[in-house]
């Protein structure tokens, strides 16, 4: 199938060339994601392309599920049915349209990313569609182990990490991130119908889905928050130990991102709790000094990274 003037091909109906749909990806996540956009930049100029590629991947999925317009469930879970298929044909090495995929594809096979990780990311899109609630905390990390932990072990594998003792702490990170976008987006999450904080949290904290659906922020919230974003923050410090593992030059954008994800929880503690008025986020003039901290901390590592870049203009590698 040839695309036409949809934005995924040339107006002429011709596929995209590699390097336009690594381009195409990079669009994406810039659109989309300022705090994952600013630390993908600090990777030498090899490695960019590449986290592009997963973001903008896992993006599209996310969206079939996530914004589903007029789609009923099972339009969404045929969508998805298909997403997985073309991704599974494409990393096969068949020709697909989807510029996302052509991309992603290449990422996997030229960095040996496993296919189960790719599938375990499609399986809790998957339950997105149909789990809208999580009894207890290992409920919820079957879930984030496919939406969140393999975006670790991916982003290891483009990174040159070799020794495999580092993926604990690589999902540890993932998971770390996710849990605190679902602190972040807890109002939005529930006007979508999901309630990710886990019931026997709630419970503990008597704290109800009637009060949620209010907005209610009080002291049993607060607590309920408190309990949830350090249990978050115990899984950036279990992250951080595997740091040492991630090749010198490549360390520092994933120093600066944890550090900038883990800033979102101080700002929903500054804001009082409040995560129903408006989203958690880090400013410019934050990320900017957060980045210069990291380079404190590590300035070995820039000077790797300088070492590594690649010349400007090289193609990217097929």
């Amino acid at each position: 199938m040839r695309v036409g003037p949809s934005g995924d091909g040339t107006p002429g109906g011709e596929l995209l060339s590699l390097p336009e749909c690594y381009e195409r990806c990079r669009r994406v996540e810039r659109y989309h994601s300022r705090t994952y956009y600013f630390s993908t930049q600090l990777f030498p100029r090899e490695v960019r392309p590449h986290v592009h590629a997963i973001y903008a991947f896992m993006r599209e999925a996310d969206e079939i599920v996530d914004d589903p317009g007029e789609a009923s469930l099972e339009e969404q879970l045929a969508g998805l049915d298909g997403f997985e298929a073309e991704t599974v044909a494409a990393i096969s090495g068949e020709s697909v349209a989807n510029p996302t995929l052509r991309a992603f594809a290449n990422t996997v096979r030229l960095h040996g990313i496993e296919l189960d990780t790719v599938n375990a990311f499609l399986g809790s899109m998957k339950m997105d569609t149909r789990v809208f609630r999580y009894e207890t905390f290992m409920d919820l990390k079957s879930y984030t182990y496919g939406s969140a932990a393999v975006v670790g072990l991916m982003m290891c594998r483009i990174m040159g990490v070799t020794d495999a003792a580092a993926d604990p702490h690589a999902e540890a990170l993932g998971e770390a991130m996710q849990l605190t976008n679902f602190l972040r987006d807890v109002g939005e999450d529930w006007e979508r119908g999901r309630v990710y904080l886990p019931q026997e949290d709630l419970k503990h904290f008597e704290y109800t889905e009637k009060d949620l659906a209010s907005g209610v922020i009080d002291e049993r919230f607060a607590k309920l928050m408190r309990f949830e974003i350090s249990r978050a923050r115990r899984l950036y410090e279990d992250a951080d130990r595997g740091l040492h593992y991630i090749p010198r030059g490549r360390r520092y954008p994933i120093a600066v991102a944890r550090r900038l994800y883990a800033a979102i929880l101080d700002s929903i503690e500054a804001n009082g709790y409040d995560v129903f008025s408006g989203k958690a986020s880090t400013s410019a003039a934050k990320k900017l000094a957060v980045a210069t901290g990291c380079a404190a901390r590590d300035p070995k590592d820039l000077v790797a990274r300088s070492r590594s870049r690649r010349a400007p203009g090289t193609a990217i590698p097929a």
